[in-house]
Protein backbone atom coordinates (compact mmCIF):
# COMPACT_ATOMS: atom_id res chain seq x y z
CA UNK A 1 0.00 0.00 0.00
CA UNK A 2 1.47 3.39 -0.94
CA UNK A 3 2.23 5.87 1.83
CA UNK A 4 0.04 8.94 1.96
CA UNK A 5 1.68 12.02 0.57
CA UNK A 6 1.85 14.87 3.02
CA UNK A 7 1.86 17.37 0.21
CA UNK A 8 5.48 18.38 0.64
CA UNK A 9 4.89 19.72 4.13
CA UNK A 10 7.50 19.00 6.71
CA UNK A 11 6.38 17.56 9.94
CA UNK A 12 6.79 19.83 12.93
CA UNK A 13 9.91 18.94 14.86
CA UNK A 14 9.43 17.89 18.41
CA UNK A 15 9.77 20.89 20.63
CA UNK A 16 12.50 20.53 23.15
CA UNK A 17 13.23 23.21 25.64
CA UNK A 18 16.65 24.88 25.29
CA UNK A 19 17.66 24.32 28.91
CA UNK A 20 16.84 20.61 28.63
CA UNK A 21 18.95 20.38 25.49
CA UNK A 22 21.84 22.10 27.24
CA UNK A 23 21.47 19.78 30.22
CA UNK A 24 21.74 16.75 27.95
CA UNK A 25 24.89 18.16 26.38
CA UNK A 26 26.60 19.10 29.67
CA UNK A 27 25.94 15.86 31.52
CA UNK A 28 28.65 13.82 29.77
CA UNK A 29 31.22 16.58 30.31
CA UNK A 30 30.37 17.12 33.99
CA UNK A 31 31.28 13.57 34.96
CA UNK A 32 34.96 13.73 33.92
CA UNK A 33 35.35 17.10 35.63
CA UNK A 34 33.97 15.69 38.88
CA UNK A 35 36.15 12.62 38.61
CA UNK A 36 39.26 14.68 37.95
CA UNK A 37 38.46 16.87 40.97
CA UNK A 38 38.03 13.76 43.08
CA UNK A 39 41.37 12.37 41.93
CA UNK A 40 43.02 15.73 42.58
CA UNK A 41 41.63 15.77 46.12
CA UNK A 42 42.83 12.20 46.71
CA UNK A 43 46.33 13.05 45.46
CA UNK A 44 46.45 16.13 47.69
CA UNK A 45 45.25 14.11 50.68
CA UNK A 46 47.93 11.48 50.07
CA UNK A 47 50.56 14.21 49.73
CA UNK A 48 49.52 15.73 53.07
CA UNK A 49 49.56 12.33 54.79
CA UNK A 50 53.01 11.59 53.34
CA UNK A 51 54.26 15.00 54.49
CA UNK A 52 52.95 14.47 58.03
CA UNK A 53 54.61 11.04 58.24
CA UNK A 54 57.90 12.47 56.95
CA UNK A 55 57.61 15.39 59.38
CA UNK A 56 57.15 13.11 62.36
CA UNK A 57 60.00 10.79 61.32
CA UNK A 58 62.44 13.63 60.65
CA UNK A 59 61.68 15.45 63.93
CA UNK A 60 61.57 12.46 66.23
CA UNK A 61 64.72 13.27 68.21
CA UNK A 62 64.36 14.11 71.90
CA UNK A 63 64.96 17.67 73.11
CA UNK A 64 65.07 19.25 76.54
CA UNK A 65 62.23 21.68 77.13
CA UNK A 66 62.36 23.99 80.12
CA UNK A 67 58.87 24.88 81.20
CA UNK A 68 58.59 27.51 83.92
CA UNK A 69 57.73 24.91 86.54
CA UNK A 70 59.96 22.07 85.37
CA UNK A 71 62.15 20.55 82.69
CA UNK A 72 61.39 17.53 80.57
CA UNK A 73 62.58 15.68 77.49
CA UNK A 74 60.04 15.33 74.71
CA UNK A 75 60.06 14.76 70.99
CA UNK A 76 60.70 17.81 68.82
CA UNK A 77 57.48 17.00 66.98
CA UNK A 78 55.48 17.54 70.16
CA UNK A 79 57.26 20.82 70.84
CA UNK A 80 56.30 22.08 67.38
CA UNK A 81 52.69 20.88 67.73
CA UNK A 82 52.35 22.44 71.21
CA UNK A 83 53.69 25.76 69.89
CA UNK A 84 51.25 25.55 66.97
CA UNK A 85 48.32 24.91 69.32
CA UNK A 86 49.33 27.79 71.62
CA UNK A 87 49.64 30.12 68.62
CA UNK A 88 46.23 29.11 67.24
CA UNK A 89 44.57 29.51 70.63
CA UNK A 90 46.22 32.89 71.15
CA UNK A 91 45.11 34.06 67.70
CA UNK A 92 41.51 33.01 68.31
CA UNK A 93 41.42 34.70 71.73
CA UNK A 94 42.98 37.91 70.42
CA UNK A 95 40.51 38.06 67.55
CA UNK A 96 37.63 37.69 70.02
CA UNK A 97 38.96 40.52 72.18
CA UNK A 98 39.42 42.70 69.11
CA UNK A 99 35.87 41.98 67.92
CA UNK A 100 34.35 42.86 71.32
CA UNK A 101 36.38 46.04 71.49
CA UNK A 102 35.13 47.16 68.04
CA UNK A 103 31.48 46.46 69.02
CA UNK A 104 31.72 48.88 71.95
CA UNK A 105 32.88 51.75 69.75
Amino acid sequence: MPEPDDGGQETAPQLERPHEEAAHEEAPRARPVRESRLYLKLVLLLAVVAYVIAFVLRNNNQVDVDFVFGTTQISLTWVILICLAIGLLGGVLLSQFYRRRRRRH
